[in-house]
């Protein structure tokens, strides 16, 4: 669309917050007449739509459901769900709904200029780690990129900016993806599905659905997991461009047309002369930081989109060994008396933390908080013979107690009947109790924090400081 075509053109912005704000800015710099609905009303969203008013702008609190007279398209935040009334009203009136991620999508190029291809990822975990490890190796192949769309950093920004930017490592999540019909990307990727955000989407098969648009249109490469055929079958089900391949990730040695690890070297039998005969070394094992095995798979999936843009060998290993993983992340925070201490906070479902299990042994695991309708069977029976102990907090505690009862009933399990933030501290004073030299006490809480914590940053500090304190004690 031209600028000529949002002139008038009425549209409103479902939500405020971290996209919504600046879309509604940015239509209204079009010369769109926009009105953005919110459903709150609290002293933070009046501020907000004040900023907002002041640059001629109208806003409705606290009435998300009412579509205003005369809308044309819809732009919506992420979090708002598909069966808000608002889109049921716009449905039966024939208004497109469109999320940021659209927006930006159909804004690209506007100074007339090629734009930037997209690689863009997502999964149920590890999407924030691989699309920044995914920049660190554009970046060491001297490309001009930036890492944005879910992880935090606006992609209208991106694409709208001053910046030039020569490709952009995208994250999306299934919210955005949703309400993405036209995106096209140059190559994509599925790192993993697991049950995660059913109240939103509905059910998993919406859920899965919502995730497989991210190859709709693929041009080179559409990036699968080996070890999850659900993730190739959305390949499979892909309307890509003629010519676009399927490239699967592996931890094991790879198949032409994989990537995987060989000897502890990460090597490339998709993007090679000859992949039936031939194999190019990537990386070793040790430069990915750190090198616990859902971490290689996030490393090799962002070396599989690097190596479809046309990246180099030698830049996927100078881009692994630059990365700098984000806070809460299986991050170590300390040695004391021979027990190591991770924080994988970010481990707030099922799925992230059987990853995390999986990648030390013997463990103190420290689990708890917000189930959100998780079930622990599955994730107790995996880990059971790693366990030397676990310590439990949080509200939804009793499910992994019970879990734990069913199939590991001979670990030793304390449980902290206190929701307070000061009980992580003993929760980890209890977890040092139970530990050996040569053990790792393992934050991996399966479950979300809001029931302790106002984030799952928050929760990860919280541990820290508790394993600092407790270290500072054993000096």
């Amino acid at each position: 669309m031209s600028n000529q075509d949002w002139q008038g053109k009425r549209v409103t912005v479902a939500g405020l917050g971290v996209s919504g704000i600046p879309a509604a800015k940015v239509l209204h710099g079009l010369g769109a007449v926009v009105t953005v609905v919110n459903d709150g009303d609290d002293e933070r969203s009046r501020a907000q739509a004040a900023e907002l008013e002041a640059q001629g702008i109208t806003v409705r609190l606290g009435d998300g459901a009412t579509l205003p007279e005369s809308t044309e398209l819809i732009v919506t935040t992420p979090g708002w769900k598909p069966d808000k009334p608002l889109f049921t009203a716009a449905a039966e009136a024939g208004v497109p709904v469109w999320g940021d991620v659209e927006l930006a999508w159909r804004l690209r190029g506007r100074d007339g200029r090629e734009p930037a291809p997209w690689l863009a990822v997502t999964g149920t975990n590890g999407k924030t780690t691989t699309v920044r490890m995914l920049a660190s190796i554009l970046e060491a192949a001297g490309l001009r990129t930036a890492a944005v769309g879910n992880i935090g950093v606006s992609l209208l920004d991106a694409v709208l900016g001053d910046e030039k930017y020569d490709v952009l490592a995208v994250e999306l999540s299934s919210y955005q993806l949703h309400w993405a019909p036209s995106l096209r990307a140059h190559s994509a990727a599925v790192l993993n599905l697991a049950p995660d955000h059913l109240d939103w989407h509905g059910s998993m098969e919406a859920y899965v659905a919502d995730k497989g648009r991210i190859y709709e249109g693929n041009r080179v490469a559409c990036v699968y997991n080996a070890a999850e055929k659900a993730t190739e079958d959305l390949v499979r089900e892909a309307d890509v461009e003629e010519g676009c391949r399927a490239i699967g990730f592996t931890l094991a040695a790879p198949a032409p047309s994989q990537l995987g690890v060989v000897d502890g070297i990460l090597v490339d039998r998709a993007f090679v002369a000859n992949r039936q005969k031939q194999a190019q070394e990537l990386a070793e094992v040790t430069d990915v930081n750190p090198p616990a095995p859902h971490n290689i798979a996030n490393a090799l999936a962002a070396a599989a989109l690097a190596r479809a843009f046309g990246v180099e060998p030698a830049a996927v290993r100078d881009g692994l060994r630059a990365f700098c993983p984000d806070p809460h992340r299986i991050e170590h925070v300390a040695d004391v008396a021979g027990v190591a201490y991770i924080d994988d906070s970010k481990a707030t479902n099922t799925h992230a933390a059987e990853a995390s299990l999986a990648a030390y042994d013997p463990i103190v695991w420290i689990a708890g908080g917000l189930a959100k309708g998780a079930t622990f069977d599955e994730l107790v029976t995996g880990a059971a013979g790693r366990l030397r102990g676990v310590v439990l907090i949080g509200r939804d505690r009793a499910l992994i107690r019970e879990a734990l009862a069913r199939h590991a009933p001979e670990v030793p399990v304390v449980d902290l009947d206190r929701t307070d933030t000061g009980a992580m501290s003993e929760a980890v004073r209890e977890a040092a109790r139970l530990a050996r030299p040569g053990d790792t006490v393992l934050m991996a809480p399966a479950c979300a924090s809001m029931d302790m914590f106002v984030n799952y940053n928050k929760r990860g500090e919280a541990f820290a400081d508790a394993v600092r304190a407790l270290a500072a004690e054993s000096d």
